[in-house]
């Protein structure tokens, strides 16, 4: 069962950190690329604060976005800011975001994201601590993957596994952490029982650092260990 309350706390401490690292950075350093391919540190952080408030947007009824084209357009307008204006914004929307997910509410309740994307509304704390923690990374300012809490790693680890099981763009795979916790994915339902119960499918093992760069799209998977087959490529999230 989710946590939403203990998950808010997590949000607000990650938050805590990146505006605390990005505060050491200048106006220069905002307007650089950021590791994702496109985008400036200030795409990122303009992202971080329109993400916020259409999380808001989320839990009070309303669609996350008015449409794709103006999430763009918002993170394209917000971007070029001097970095003071950009952590302001992402501190005060991170604030509407603690003050609307501290409401009394039905936690329960399923609530509509992106692209038609349903979820307990009890999930939408963890889905902003995925959005801060991995764009702070995404920041390329000394903050790494091996750097995230663990709590965190394993559970986007689950998420992401969760998310990728039963694609039919993923082959049937076996996740195996350095630690001997297995994970199944992909398209399980191509692999006959028999192949499941005896493990002669895909496994693709190492630390839950890298496995976590490779399921979110933010490492290309060759320091992974890979039995089976070849590495796939995975569909963007």
């Amino acid at each position: 069962m989710m946590d939403h309350a203990r998950d808010l706390a997590s949000v607000r401490e990650a938050t805590d950190r990146l505006l605390s690292a990005a505060a050491a950075l200048d106006n220069a350093a905002v307007t650089e690329p950021s590791r994702l391919p496109g985008w400036t540190r200030g795409h990122i952080l303009a992202h971080l604060a329109r993400n916020a408030d259409a999380l808001v947007n989320v839990l009070e009824g309303r669609s996350m976005y008015v449409s794709e084209g103006a999430r763009d357009a918002d993170i394209e307008r917000d971007a070029p800011r001097p970095l003071e204006a950009q952590l302001a914004d992402v501190r005060e929307s991170a604030n509407r975001f603690q003050d609307a997910a501290s409401a009394s509410a039905d936690w329960s309740r399923t609530v509509e994201l992106r692209n038609g994307v349903t979820d307990s509304a009890s999930r939408v704390p963890f889905r902003r601590w995925i959005e801060v923690e991995i764009h702070h990374v995404d920041l390329g300012i000394g903050y790494e993957l091996e750097d995230l809490p663990q709590e965190f790693t394993q559970r986007e680890i689950n998420f992401l596994a969760d998310r990728f099981r039963g694609h039919p763009g993923v082959p049937a795979l076996m996740i195996k952490q350095d630690d001997g916790r297995l994970i199944p994915t992909g398209d399980v339902g191509s692999v006959a029982p028999a192949q499941l119960e005896s493990g002669h499918r895909l496994t693709v093992g190492g630390s839950r650092a890298d496995l976590l760069g490779w399921l979110a799209g933010r490492r290309d998977g060759a320091a992974l260990h890979v039995e089976g087959g070849l590495l796939p490529a995975l569909p963007p999230l």
